[in-house]
């Protein structure tokens, strides 16, 4: 169902790799509420991914970027100037761990590797964020959301040096967002959404016991990818124009809660 939330809205969504990606929903719903985008993610992904059939359901062009590249992000927002002029949001679902992926301990961190994750799924905000202030993209009053996890909060076992990554993700957001809302009228935001079963998701160890955890303790459940994707739309329409530099929790409610009846009621019954 389309409200035309995004009708005339033009943007760069980051990070769709296929259908259960967040980026992907968000590509999706944003095509529905009227908007056009350009698809982007590293080349590396592109190849694994699915990401044509996506700008083909969209009429969506792909441009290559590692975000770690100023060239690369240089090259994407000059093909994004030369399609729409200005854009309206953009979306940076990005986020990686090679110390994840080998199942390096957190206290015993490969520092190349924690430097590199940094990069691609922190610091790459701030560069895409300077890139686009610096061309003077963004129409004014524009929306830009990065996707966090309450682990940048709360020690999460297993999420690894992702939890100090989102942890500096939400420090550019609130810092950038500052300067970018005084300068040029643009909000910037994070959403810290629920355990979701994403490829990136699922690479994390106990990442099912984790997502089974939250959804007992939310009060609302896990909330789903379209749900968030749906938010995602909400912060990109002229519905939140005075909603900025804020991490705002999609979660069910479980970023609130100490502790569940239920879970309550499993340590009364000797639940250990």
């Amino acid at each position: 169902m389309s409200n035309n939330l995004l009708k005339g809205k033009k943007g760069i969504i980051f990070g769709a790799l296929n259908s259960n990606s967040i980026a992907w929903k968000v590509a999706e719903r944003a095509y529905e509420e009227g908007a056009e985008f350009i698809l982007t993610n590293a080349p590396i992904a592109l190849r694994m991914g699915e990401l044509n059939e996506l700008a083909k359901k969209t009429n969506s062009d792909v441009v290559p970027a590692d975000v770690t590249s100023i060239e690369d992000l240089e090259n994407l927002f000059n093909k994004a100037q030369e399609k729409f002029g200005k854009i309206d949001f953009i979306l940076h679902s990005i986020g990686m761990s090679i110390n994840v992926r080998k199942k390096i301990h957190y206290t015993e961190a490969n520092y190349d590797f924690y430097d590199k994750a940094m990069d691609i799924s922190a610091i790459s905000f701030h560069k895409v964020m300077k890139i686009a202030k610096e061309k003077d993209i963004m129409n004014e009053w524009g929306s830009i959301l990065a996707l966090s996890f309450i682990a940048a909060q709360l020690s999460i076992p297993g999420y690894n040096d992702m939890s100090d990554a989102k942890s500096l993700l939400e420090s550019i957001a609130r810092t950038f967002g500052y300067y970018y809302g005084v300068d040029k009228k643009v909000r910037v935001n994070t959403i810290s959404q629920s355990p979701t079963k994403t490829t990136a998701g699922g690479g994390i160890k106990g990442f099912d016991s984790l997502y089974n955890f939250a959804d007992y303790n939310s009060p609302l459940g896990n909330a789903p990818t379209l749900d968030c994707a749906n938010y995602c739309i909400v912060m990109f329409s002229d519905l939140t124009k005075y909603v900025t530099m804020q991490n705002l929790y999609h979660d069910g409610g479980f970023s609130s809660t100490g502790v569940s009846d239920r879970t309550m009621e499993k340590f009364e019954k000797g639940f250990y």
